[in-house]
């Protein structure tokens, strides 16, 4: 029941595109857990001819082998939240605990842990991450470790700013004063400020880790047994002459118009939340 005030605040917070954003999402987030019960075709065998229309008894079609396109996607849609989930917890609470750290303790550490984070800012993304994912593997485990690796240091700087200006607020130099540990200041007086500001980061997180699994996935390094949406509209395009047959209009279109539709709901919620956790955000 405590929960249902803060859920509330955060439903009125929200515009007519935070509330479809969350909406979608929750919709989404259904569809991966009930993929067992929404499909009635396996998704990972053939259950028919190969490259049929959508209807019948396939919803949106099958692909080259006969898989079932609707079940493709339903299961899909757990690699997709399961790697944007995973990412978002490493490295948000990973970075807000390095952030948090450096802000409050300040000194060598801080600019120590300021200039690694610098370099990860600064390094290409993509083609260090396409190395690690061949010379590691190509696992779901692998890959979140990989992108929470290079994801961390975007919330570590934001929290690090954060409990910079917060620890010369007058509250906390008094709690200082009386003798406060440095554990108690940070979980009683700035956890509660940086809560709304993490989620923030969290969610973006998560959004690009979606992108950028679907990404790795379309260039062949996904995992092969995962059936995420890149993979689908990796075989898809990898289907000689797809674009000069009806085949795309099922095969390649749908994946990514349920990937388009994840990553701009993370997104639409994602600004509404800023907003409603800074108001100094610009609106729009």
């Amino acid at each position: 029941m405590f929960l249902l005030k803060p859920i509330n605040k955060m439903w009125r917070g929200l515009t007519v595109f935070g509330r479809v954003g969350l909406l979608i999402l929750v919709l989404l987030i259904f569809m991966a857990i009930a993929a067992p019960y929404l499909t009635w075709q396996p998704h990972h065998a053939s259950s028919g001819p190969s490259l049929a229309p959508p209807g019948g008894a396939h919803l949106l079609g099958t692909d080259e082998l006969g898989v079932d396109l609707w079940a493709q996607i339903c299961y899909g849609a757990r690699v997709s939240l399961i790697v944007g989930l995973g990412t978002a917890l490493l490295a948000g609470l990973g970075g807000g605990i390095v952030g948090t750290f450096a802000g409050y303790r300040g000194g060598w550490s801080e600019r120590a842990l300021m200039r690694l984070i610098d370099i990860m800012i600064v390094m290409p993304d993509l083609p260090v991450m396409v190395v690690l994912a061949a010379f590691f593997g190509s696992s779901l485990r692998n890959i979140i470790l990989v992108l929470a690796l290079f994801s961390w240091s975007y919330p570590a700087r934001i929290v690090r700013a954060q409990v910079l200006a917060l620890k010369e607020q007058a509250y906390v130099k008094i709690a200082r004063s009386y003798g406060a540990g440095a554990l108690y200041i940070i979980f009683r007086h700035l956890l509660p400020e940086l809560l709304p500001i993490l989620a923030v980061s969290m969610i973006r997180l998560a959004g690009m880790a979606i992108v950028t699994e679907a990404s790795l996935a379309f260039l062949g390094l996904g995992d092969p047994t995962s059936r995420s949406w890149g993979l689908i509209i990796n075989h898809a395009l990898n289907f000689r002459g797809i674009y000069f047959t009806p085949y795309w209009k099922w095969w390649l279109l749908y994946p990514w118009v349920f990937l388009t539709l994840l990553v701009s709901s993370l997104a639409l919620l994602g600004r509404d939340l800023e907003r409603i956790a800074d108001p100094r955000v610009a609106k729009g």
